[in-house]
């Protein structure tokens, strides 16, 4: 089995790095394929107890989606696992993501609050709030995402910057999308197709470079080889004027 990448080790913490294209925890359809907490169980054997509450075995204390890459955190006990979460649910940790898109907009940096739910007919994806009549299903959960660009990258596409201290499914990807800035390859929230090499299992570009927070401070991870390169400087552009998001596209000349 291929072994664990650790970012820094710590008394109650471990910070792991998740590659691209690896599920969190054992798929229902083959729970004995290769996965983030079979990996751990081998490298760290005191990880794997039956008394982790549901949902977070072997002290996994996040996750992230099966394209997405970069640093995870595991609590090394029980105590740990608990002070961790109350830290995520209070918005005390600052998580940073890089993404890539294909989209353009007229604006550099951008925060999105609108609240997230389930899809009201498509199960695994979720929707934004786009007024009182939204159809939903479940609660409104608040989300905040700062975007801010950061540089071109080769095949036209873009290099950006993702902040939350809020941790909604899929909050990432659909305030992006909502912004007008699809990960490209996103099918599920219209970033469209992808014919960049890519690693086995990957459908898009998200990587999490880190946390910080109090009494966290973590080193990030690197964005991931894979990639393509960046091609030039960021050039500035005005803000928007108002709060409402970005919602066409267009290149530029």
């Amino acid at each position: 089995m291929t072994t664990l990448e650790l970012v820094w080790t710590g008394p109650d913490l471990l910070a792991v790095h998740k590659p691209p294209g690896l599920s969190c925890f054992p798929l229902h359809a083959d729970p004995d394929a290769d996965c983030l907490l079979h990996r751990l169980h081998a490298q760290f054997p005191g990880q794997e107890r039956s008394d982790w509450p549901l949902g977070f075995d072997g002290g996994i204390a996040h996750r992230l989606d099966v394209s997405t890459s970069g640093q995870l955190l595991v609590a090394r006990s029980l105590d740990a696992l608990a002070a961790l979460r109350k830290r995520f649910s209070s918005g005390r940790l600052r998580k940073e993501y890089r993404f890539l898109s294909l989209k353009e907009v007229p604006w550099d940096h951008h925060v999105v609050k609108s609240p997230i739910a389930h899809d009201r007919r498509r199960k695994g994806r979720v929707v934004v709030q786009r007024g009182r009549n939204t159809p939903h299903r479940g609660r409104w959960r608040p989300a905040e995402t700062e975007l801010t660009r950061l540089a071109p990258v080769d095949g036209g596409l873009w290099m950006w910057q993702a902040v939350m201290s809020t941790g909604v499914m899929h909050q990432i990807r659909v305030h992006a999308a909502f912004a007008g800035l699809a990960l490209v390859g996103d099918r599920i929230y219209g970033g469209g197709s992808w014919s960049l090499p890519r690693p086995e299992r990957v459908a898009f570009a998200l990587h999490h470079c880190g946390l910080s927070g109090p009494d966290l401070n973590p080193t990030p991870v690197q964005a991931p080889g894979w990639w393509p390169p960046l091609v030039g400087p960021v050039t500035p552009r005005p803000e928007p004027d108002g709060p409402t998001p970005a919602r066409t596209a267009r290149r530029r000349g």
